[in-house]
């Protein structure tokens, strides 16, 4: 790959195209896609090109202008009505969306926008700054790169990332940069108790006891991934985040005002329009194998298919950078031999276990094999599966 000095990426032919060369060379600039933009790129290297299906194009009318459901919790730990009706509305939307967003979660908005802020000062800092800590060591404590799976997958995504591990081992606050630091730690904070809140909410919502999640250790490892999406000169080539299902039990998002994210709902996109304040709750695949009820491809695995791990993604944009904040909620982040599979309590004659039993760490990267495609790994820990 080659930056000309008309500041475009010089285009190969179908038959001379060396796509790991272009991968790689990308890859050595250690500057991301935002690299591409600061040069004034006018069309994007092939390597971000995305085959899109009739039906599944970022430019399809097959986009259907429906609202993700928005849930109040203002009051629900001082009234029990209230509490009993946020209950109802997070149970339905788990088994009908698999995605809701939340006000009034007790983060103030202060800290959302400072979050967010931080976000834009990391990736916006001088680029020989950004280098030192450009990495695809998955043992570091904070990572830099642009997209995870760049080799692998069949086209990259119009997207830079850091990310770092913050439970149940917290990192060293040096291991963090300086222009973000403070921020990290303390909204990482901030999430953890939310997510204990979420818990007994989703538990409740099961008609479980509301430390049910929690005491399952759902809570315990977390994860949080800065996405910063440049502005895209041709964005109906690309995309911004492939489609996909998450290999967690809950992913918290918090977005900024340009939108981006979609839900594929009822075999249509969804805009996952943003709400001032709002955070973004999506039910990822351990989740939906703890139950069963549902019949969908992509359901959770300790909820036995009651709640829905339904497949986004992010478009691209000419107007940009957006950024967000993905914050995971997952065991895998330190070894376990811990064996998660159908909640017991949810089972019954008429209902019997779905999927077998694994160990997260198994199940993550079982996923991380077999999901370059973006379907969902769960399929392949049915019960009666090879």
């Amino acid at each position: 790959m080659e930056i000309s000095k008309t500041n475009e990426i010089s285009v190969t032919t179908k038959h001379d195209y060396d796509r790991i060369s272009e991968l790689k060379a990308f890859d050595d600039t250690k500057d991301g896609v935002k690299g591409l933009v600061d040069a004034s790129v006018t069309k994007i290297p092939r390597m971000f090109y995305h085959e899109f299906n009739k039906d599944s194009s970022s430019t399809s009318s097959n986009i259907t202008k429906l609202d993700v459901p928005t849930i109040d919790l203002v009051d629900i730990h001082q009234d029990p009505t209230t509490r009993k009706i946020v209950v109802e509305k997070i149970r339905e939307a788990s088994e009908k969306w698999g995605f809701f967003q939340i006000v009034n979660h007790g983060i103030e908005v202060s800290v959302l926008d400072e979050m967010k802020n931080g976000v834009i000062r990391f990736f916006e800092q001088d680029s020989e700054v950004k280098r030192e800590l450009y990495s695809r060591e998955p043992s570091r404590p904070f990572i830099y790169t642009s997209n995870f799976d760049l080799y692998n997958s069949p086209a990259a995504n119009w997207r830079d990332t850091f990310y770092c591990i913050m439970a149940p081992k917290s990192p060293k606050p040096e291991d963090l940069p300086s222009v973000c630091r403070d921020i990290i730690l303390e909204y990482t904070k901030q999430v953890m108790k939310l997510g204990n809140v979420l818990f007994e909410l989703l538990s409740e919502a099961l008609g479980l006891n509301p430390n049910y999640l929690n005491e399952m250790r759902c809570n315990e490892g977390h994860a949080i991934v800065c996405n910063y999406y440049p502005s895209c000169p041709e964005p109906e080539l690309t995309l911004g985040l492939t489609k996909h299902t998450d290999d967690d039990f809950i992913t918290m998002l918090l977005q900024d005002h340009i939108g981006g994210l979609q839900v594929l709902h009822e075999n249509s996109w969804v805009d996952v329009s943003p709400v001032p304040g709002a955070l973004v709750i999506n039910i990822g695949d351990l989740l939906q194998v703890i139950f069963i009820e549902i019949n969908f491809d992509a359901l959770s695995l300790i909820t036995n298919d009651k709640f829905k791990s339904v497949e986004h993604r992010v478009v691209a944009n000419h107007v940009g950078p957006r950024v967000s904040v993905a914050n995971f909620y997952s065991t895998s982040y330190q070894p376990s031999t811990r064996l998660y599979g159908p909640i017991k309590e949810l089972l019954s004659e008429d209902n019997p276990p779905k999927y077998k039993e694994t160990t997260v760490q198994n199940f993550v990267e079982f996923s991380m094999g077999k999901g370059l495609d973006g379907t969902s790994a769960l399929p392949y820990f049915k019960i009666g599966s090879f």
